[in-house]
């Protein structure tokens, strides 16, 4: 029996917003970024509705005391825009990633998002953006001021991944104990600028992969995070792990998922959505592993065989975008995924290809 055509997936916006930036962003997607609140919001527990303004009362008090450049926008973004969750969205860290930089002749990256919310994937957006360094393709979402994956066109690509956690405990019952501490430690404590928003800076400001490379090793930041850099030559890539003030930089085994290449305690793997409190630190070891392992025996090609990667363990319930970049021929592509009720995630909107070229005006 027939149920009817199948859904056309959409097609990934394309915003220029050089004049106006975010800001600019945000207030002419106002409608999209409220459907994107509402959405992500769906994934708290029923009766949690007071939830999203306690955490965004939390995250605004953190970032108007962070040192970062772009806590004003935020704060006139979500005064624009006059619904909760704005801050919580710019507080807010991915809960796992997976990401690999190699060279093809030239180097290439690719990445994927998981995060737990639902509607991160149908509503990614890709908006041009530019600073004194020059213009950059931001992966993004309407009310988001930093940067997670972008692309400057014969600059240099970069993405960042959530690093392992701070144990004080080991047993994980405790885990939400230790969460709760970190958290509390660095909205109160930790005055650095948010991993993401030194991304953007980065992006805004560094004429070539050896300046992105030393800011991003150097800058301290609010939280630990995991760094992947590839330039336009090869050879140019490297992971950076990174602490609030210190780093370790690797050129070679240059593949990332949420855990330290060499794990070390009481550093924890990074797991997402509940498991991130049920499971054991093997098992989030493990994880990581795997999914690292997964990209590292991988014998296909960026080139040649776009989102083929794209496969278990490397894509799991909570993927939410794909990304393939390459700076050196200014191409950057996207895919988004939601997952479709018990099953893995499908397709949520069109594969985009966006080509630096192409976009000259």
């Amino acid at each position: 029996m027939s149920t009817g055509p199948a859904t056309t997936p959409p097609t990934i916006p394309f915003v220029d917003v050089r004049d106006g930036g975010p800001i600019r962003h945000a207030v002419e997607g106002r409608a999209r970024a409220r459907s994107l609140r509402d959405t992500c919001v769906s994934w708290f527990p029923v009766g949690s509705g007071t939830l999203v303004p306690v955490l965004d009362a939390l995250s605004r008090r953190w970032l108007m005391r962070s040192l970062s450049p772009y806590v004003g926008e935020v704060k006139t973004i979500a005064e624009t825009l006059g619904f909760t969750g704005i801050w919580f969205l710019n507080g807010s860290y991915q809960w796992g990633c997976t990401t690999h930089a190699r060279d093809e002749a030239v180097p290439w990256l690719g990445r994927t998002l998981d995060w737990p919310f639902p509607g991160l994937g149908r509503h990614v957006e890709v908006t041009r953006q530019s600073g004194p360094a020059g213009e950059f393709l931001n992966v993004t979402w309407p009310g988001f001021v930093g940067v997670l994956t972008a692309l400057a066109p014969g600059r240099f690509a970069a993405a960042m991944n959530q690093a392992p956690m701070w144990r004080r405990t080991r047993h994980p019952s405790l885990r939400p104990l230790d969460i709760a501490l970190n958290a509390a430690m660095t909205l109160w404590g930790v005055r650095h600028i948010p991993p993401d928003q030194l991304l953007r800076d980065v992006f805004e400001t560094c004429k070539d992969f050896a300046e992105a490379r030393a800011r991003l090793e150097t800058v301290p930041v609010a939280r630990p995070v995991i760094y992947t850099l590839v330039g336009c030559r090869s050879g140019e890539r490297c992971v950076i792990e990174r602490t609030e003030e210190g780093y370790a930089t690797r050129v070679s085994d240059t593949y990332a998922a949420n855990d330290w290449l060499v794990n070390t305690a009481p550093w924890e793997a990074r797991v997402g959505g509940s498991q991130a409190f049920t499971c054991s630190s093997a098992d989030a070891a493990e994880n990581s592993r795997s999914r690292c392992a997964a990209f590292h025996g991988w014998n296909g090609s960026f080139e040649r065989d776009s989102f083929a990667w794209i496969t278990p363990p490397i894509l799991n319930r909570f993927t939410r975008l794909a990304v393939e970049m390459c700076p050196a021929d200014g191409r950057l592509r996207v895919r988004g995924y939601e997952q479709m009720e018990a099953n893995l995630p499908q397709p949520a909107t069109r594969s985009a290809e966006f080509r630096a070229d192409a976009l000259a005006a």
